[in-house]
């Protein structure tokens, strides 16, 4: 945990300090060393939020583009007493969960269950293969562009073990491989294909931190099914075209027929 309570007061962990954990009160350790970053851990026990995972230096990078009010919150259920320490959650109620580590597929709805309003961001550079392997997806996918976006629409997305692991999420997915774009899942699916759109780290940052992200969205979704929309009409005059094409053919063959036989 980077955040431990001292004196009720959120602080980072410092060599010697005793600190409790916000979310089941226990007595906290600060682990200060060369090797691995300053952190709580709990004394004699592990983690208590079965859903937490051990930070890496990434997952502390994306937590401190945030105001360290938003960060590592507890989320707590009123229902059911269900409480999760959310690595960031925003004052518009976006959780942003960071993943490292691999997960499966029912913690990954338990959480969107939980959460309901959750955005993932997947660490793309844990497997080598992962960004070879979503580059040659993408080079074979069929690309269009609206007004503000390029999309990548996916027909095979089983050549990405990523994003084959993350497509049936159902909420919004980025693929962060340590660039300035990320590539934007999008919890929409079309039979077998799969819609993703890449976006700017520091705008998706930024509109977080300002709580545009919802805005974002929107238009996305909007810019989609519009194209969609024109997609759909286009096809459907091919087809009325073809279909006129085909009755005039019907039309003539029959007149000649016609007129031959008045001639015989």
């Amino acid at each position: 945990m980077k955040f431990g309570l001292i004196d009720g007061i959120k602080s980072v962990a410092t060599k010697g300090a005793k600190g409790y954990c916000p979310s089941c009160g226990a007595e906290l350790i600060a682990r200060c060393g060369d090797i691995k970053m300053n952190h709580w851990a709990h004394k004699g026990k592990r983690m208590c939020d079965v859903w937490w995972e051990n930070e890496t230096e990434w997952h502390r990078t994306w937590k401190n583009n945030f105001p360290i009010e938003w960060q590592e919150i507890i989320h707590f259920d009123e229902k059911t007493g269900e409480k999760h320490i959310a690595d960031t959650k925003t004052t518009e109620g976006w959780v942003l969960e960071f993943q490292h580590s691999p997960i499966k597929p029912e913690e990954i709805q338990s959480r969107n269950n939980f959460y309901k309003k959750i955005i993932w961001v997947i660490d793309g550079v844990r497997r080598n293969r992962d960004k070879k392997q979503l580059d040659k997806t993408i080079e074979h996918a069929y690309s269009f562009e609206t007004n503000n976006f390029l999309f990548y629409k996916i027909n095979f997305p089983e050549f990405s073990r990523l994003l084959t692991e993350w497509l049936n999420c159902g909420k919004p997915v980025f693929l962060d491989f340590n660039e300035d774009l990320m590539q934007l899942v999008l919890p929409i699916r079309t039979k077998n294909e799969v819609y993703m759109t890449p976006i700017d780290r520091e705008v998706f940052i930024d509109l977080i931190t300002i709580n545009q992200f919802e805005e974002l969205l929107n238009t996305i979704y909007k810019e989609l099914k519009e194209y969609q929309v024109f997609i759909q009409k286009k096809i459907q005059e091919s087809n009325n075209k073809q279909y006129q094409i085909n009755m005039n053919k019907i039309i003539m063959s029959y007149r000649r027929r016609h007129f031959n036989k008045r001639r015989l």
